[in-house]
């Protein structure tokens, strides 16, 4: 099925690999929509905003995601659906990066940019 819009970042992977970098551009780009609201607890998004949002997320999830959510029609239920499946990863990801942040010296590069490829690593 080919996108009729281009995707404006990459496609939440279901590998896993790219949720906490999705979950940050998702956020941003429905801010920009003025679109966040639709996936806020509570909130009093009109249908068109949901359609809306729902739309942008779906476009933006790998096509293995789309096929087992598909029957979702709420924005809201998506993002907390695809939250309690991947959210395990800041409790994995987010200590390592910070144990590989407080390690990380100088000196033990060889290079300069060597160390900038450690340092982006872990910032990544």
């Amino acid at each position: 099925m080919a996108n009729i819009e281009n995707q404006k970042f990459i496609a939440l992977d279901i590998s896993e690999k790219n949720y906490l970098s999705w979950v940050l551009e998702v956020k941003l780009h429905l801010s920009a929509k003025i679109l966040r609201h639709t996936i806020d607890e509570d909130n009093a998004a009109s249908n068109e905003e949901r359609a809306t949002a729902l739309i942008f997320l779906r476009h933006h999830i790998d096509d293995d995601l789309k096929y087992e959510y598909l029957i979702i029609e709420n924005p809201l239920e998506l993002w907390q659906n695809l939250n309690d499946r991947f959210e395990h990863l800041k409790a994995v990801v987010l200590p390592k990066a910070l144990n590989d942040w407080s390690q990380l010296r100088f000196q033990d590069s060889k290079t300069v940019s060597e160390y900038n490829s450690t340092l982006f690593k872990i910032v990544s």
